[in-house]
């Protein structure tokens, strides 16, 4: 049945090869390069972005109208493009990079222009929407850097190592990328919480006080080789060590004091790499990655006692070791006006784990207890096969389907282990409309297989937040029918409007479900809908006589929906967002390199939901700040900003239930915590 099913797929895309050696006839292909495109919707050369004075493409996209750069969720191989953001009409080559690590790699002086395109019109399965292909070249040594610092006025250490150094250049048909960046954090925070009876009475009084440091250096290299006949190759290598130590002080004015500690030290690394070549007339392009990480945890919490009873404790010491390996092939050719595009792709992930869960006991020595299921290996082996088709209809419609499906097989050992097998289809149909020369609309339908995340089969214990989940080995990928509709006015020197609208149809989607009599997981909950809209949008003053005034508004409003497998009734799904909304006004003074701004975020979420408790997040106000720019300090551009004037807090509001949350309350945590205004300083620069 399975070998059946994945034949009917090829045997659809073996149909079009009649197409294909038609192709042949009118010469080899070119591989798909920034010249060869889409008709843009929009392009910026770099006088458009004079007055920011930018140091790297990064700093040029964020200044296109209306366009805001969106990094996907965790994709499901290599298979569809999840980044909006093209280099020279490519994708990133490999999983863990992001989009604004590359463009901040790229100077400004090697762009040569910036595209705006509709994905749909793009030969890349997965893109919809607005997407920009910086087109860029390299002919000399060029270098990057940025640094920056933060200091958080309250109980926090300075962030004084944050920042990264890049170099690109060119050796004959060898152009490559190298960089050394740290992402350093140092975030804390500080409040009153109280613990309350189910009648609302204050039974403790605790004052806390969070440390969270972090350092996460990573080494990276990116090569490509252009040939003389349309070869192109890139090799991408990456190395990344993460240090994160977490403390946290909780001094009880009635019932105890708690001492909580947890650190992690990880290492990972990447390759992929891919390499395109002109083959029967088409352009066969072979795509590898190898993903490895290693991630120890250790987790300890001691608590004394006001009534003076023997200090408790425990300690998690966990270790995961995580691989991904993917090999894909995809074959794309031109016939008449129709692209097309088969691929095959198999992938091979793996989750190995276990853990040690310690009690400390009335002579102060730590001593094991079981933690069942916490000792585990999960492995998934997959392979997907795909054919997409896309081709103008008329000078204004375009259109782009794929179909395919995909095979697994998830393993899982231990005492609870399964092995499953899945069949499940999958494709999209696209189309993208320009009905007037300042509007352009796209249209999206696709039958998507979701992520699993291998943790969720194993069992685990969260210490600082007192939960346990039991392993759920009957876990299932979700599914969904989504549709996605965007719209793109543009408001010519006026700015740009971008809005956005979907909703998705999910089966099997996963959330916390009943595991035994008092057991709970994350399982699946057999259907769930979730919708929402979206605006970006940019308006520049200077067609009203305000020269170098600019306003960006970006706002997503979020609902999701989804039975409770405890009580029936409907819900969001846990922790899911409900709103996002960021403004950010910014002023360029004319006639020199002054700039001076101000931004303000905010945002929400649903209510995190557990079988026996309820956690809340509730925000009063948002992120407020200021910044002035110079653009040449020497050379450099440096900013200094200050947010978080207007005080916002982290606050968070846990119930506890006796048994389950249908049941009576047994006592509730309430906190608020504070970490006062924030510091920050940005210097970019060229060499």
């Amino acid at each position: 049945m399975k070998i059946r099913y994945l034949a009917s797929v090829a045997a659809i895309a073996l149909a079009g090869l009649p197409a294909m050696v038609r192709a042949q006839e009118a010469g080899p292909a070119t591989p798909a390069s920034a010249d060869q495109t889409a008709t843009p919707l929009r392009s910026f050369d770099p006088a458009y972005f004079t007055q920011f004075a930018p140091r790297t493409a990064l700093d040029m996209v964020r200044q296109i109208p209306g366009f805001s750069i969106a990094e996907g969720e965790d994709r499901r191989g290599l298979g569809q493009v999840s980044s909006n953001v093209l280099i020279n009409g490519e994708r990133f080559s490999g999983k863990s990079n992001d989009a604004v690590s590359e463009l901040g790699r790229i100077g400004a002086a090697n762009v040569i222009r910036i595209e705006l395109i509709d994905g749909a019109t793009l030969n890349l399965p997965g893109l919809t929407g607005q997407v920009v292909n910086i087109v860029s070249k390299v002919d000399s040594l060029t270098g990057q850097f940025r640094y920056s610092p933060r200091v958080r006025f309250r109980r926090t250490d300075p962030q004084l190592l944050n920042g990264e150094v890049s170099v690109s250049g060119k050796a004959g048909k060898i152009a490559y990328t190298l960089s050394l960046a740290n992402n350093s954090f140092r975030n804390g925070n500080a409040g009153t919480e109280r613990v309350l009876d189910a009648a609302g009475n204050v039974t403790d009084r605790r004052y806390e006080e969070l440390y969270v440091n972090g350092d996460e250096p990573r080494i990276a290299a990116g090569i490509k080789y252009t040939g003389d006949t349309g070869q192109i190759g890139n090799l991408n290598l990456a190395y990344q060590r993460r240090w994160v130590r977490i403390t946290e002080d909780s001094d009880g004015e009635v019932v105890r004091d708690r001492d909580y500690l947890e650190t992690e030290k990880e290492n990972n690394y990447e390759i992929g790499g891919d390499y395109l070549f002109p083959l029967w007339g088409g352009n066969l392009k072979l795509i590898g990655l190898r993903r490895f990480e290693h991630s120890p945890f250790f987790t300890r919490i001691f608590l004394d006692f006001e009534d003076r009873r023997p200090r408790e404790g425990n300690s998690l010491a966990t270790r995961i070791d995580e691989t991904e390996t993917i090999a894909r092939a995809e074959y794309g050719w031109k016939a008449g006006k129709a692209d097309w595009q088969f691929s095959l792709e198999g992938a091979i992930n793996k989750l190995d784990t276990d853990a040690e869960l310690k009690l400390l006991d009335t002579a102060g020595r730590f001593n094991p207890v079981p933690l069942p299921g916490s000792d585990a290996t999960v492995e998934e082996k997959r392979a997907e096969i795909g054919l997409s088709y896309g081709r103008p209809l008329s000078s204004n419609l375009t259109l782009q389907t794929s179909i395919g499906g995909e095979y697994s097989q998830i393993m899982q050992s231990g005492p609870n282990g399964l092995t499953r097998s899945f069949i499940r289809p999958k494709g999209f149909v696209s189309l993208a409309w320009k009905p007037v020369q300042s509007l352009d609309l796209s249209l999206r339908l696709q039958r998507d297989v979701g992520q699993l995340n291998f943790f969720d089969f194993v069992a685990s214990a969260d210490l600082g937040a007192e939960n346990q989940n039991s392993g759920n080995p009957d876990l299932v990928p979700q599914q969904s029918w989504n549709i996605d509709f965007q719209a793109t006015k543009n408001l010519g020197a006026l700015g740009s409007i971008n809005a956005k609208a979907f909703v998705n149809f999910v089966e099997d989607i996963v959330d916390q479900v009943p595991i035994g009599a008092t057991g709970e997981a994350p399982g699946n909950i057999d259907s769930a809908t979730i919708w929402g809209v979206s605006i970006d949008s940019t308006f520049k003053m200077d067609v009203i006589g305000w020269t170098g005034v600019r306003f960006d508004i970006d706002y997503t409003y979020r609902k999701s929906s989804l039975p409770d497998p405890l009580t029936g009734i409907n819900r969001r799904i846990s922790g899911d967002l409900i709103h996002e909304f960021s403004a950010e006004f910014r002023y360029d003074i004319p006639g020199g390199n002054w700039a001076v701004g101000a931004n303000y975020f905010d945002f929400s979420q649903a209510d995190e939901v557990r079988l026996s408790q309820l956690a809340e997040f509730p925000i009063d106000g948002g992120d407020l700040g200021f910044y002035v720019e110079n653009k040449d300090v020497r050379g450099l551009t440096v900013r200094l900003g200050l947010s978080n004037l207007i005080g916002t807090n982290e606050a968070f509001r846990r119930t506890f239930y006796v048994a389950r949350r249908d049941g009576p309350v047994a006592f509730v945590e309430d906190r608020d915590r504070f970490f006062g205004p924030v510091v920050r300083l940005d210097i970019n620069g060229s060499f």
